[in-house]
């Protein structure tokens, strides 16, 4: 896997990347590796910013889920909710057969490969509280907020 790094308002978006199939997008607080930005990843960084900037909702760019058959059901659910609403990780526990797993569904969140384009952050506690998220409360506040 290569990497492409690109500052934006929570620290370097960390864009992991093999033939122009993003495999991990997260937070990075500096540039730990090898940099390695192309025409792809530029792509992609302009999609990122797009949909912070309330003008893209979707994603075009191709993106590959690797992890366990139940973290790939809980993020397959997590791909369903629309823009602009939320679901509990409750409700997302009852959606992948599993109404008592709503710890494991957050554990599943947590690691989430391809953070934004899998809306991770559209899963809140059931009493509506914003609770944890891989870029941190402040990002997850920040995205929700989109509009």
């Amino acid at each position: 896997m290569k990497y492409a790094f690109y500052e934006y308002e929570f620290g370097y978006l960390k864009i992991g990347f093999e033939n122009e199939t993003v495999l991990l997008l997260t937070n990075a607080e500096t540039i730990d590796e090898d940099n390695s930005p192309c025409e792809f990843t530029e792509s992609v960084y302009r999609e990122i910013c797009g949909y912070f900037q309330g003008t893209r909702r979707k994603f075009e760019f191709r993106y590959e889920l690797i992890g366990t058959d139940f973290q790939k059901k809980v993020w397959a659910e997590l791909e369903k909710i629309p823009y602009g609403e939320t679901r509990s990780y409750k409700d997302i526990a009852i959606a992948v057969g599993q109404p008592k797993a709503a710890r494991a569904v957050g554990a599943a969140n947590n690691k989430n490969p391809v953070m934004i384009a899998v809306p991770c952050h559209r899963v809140i506690g059931s009493d509506g509280s914003l609770t944890g998220y891989a870029g941190g409360l402040k990002m997850k506040k920040r995205l929700l907020d989109i509009k």
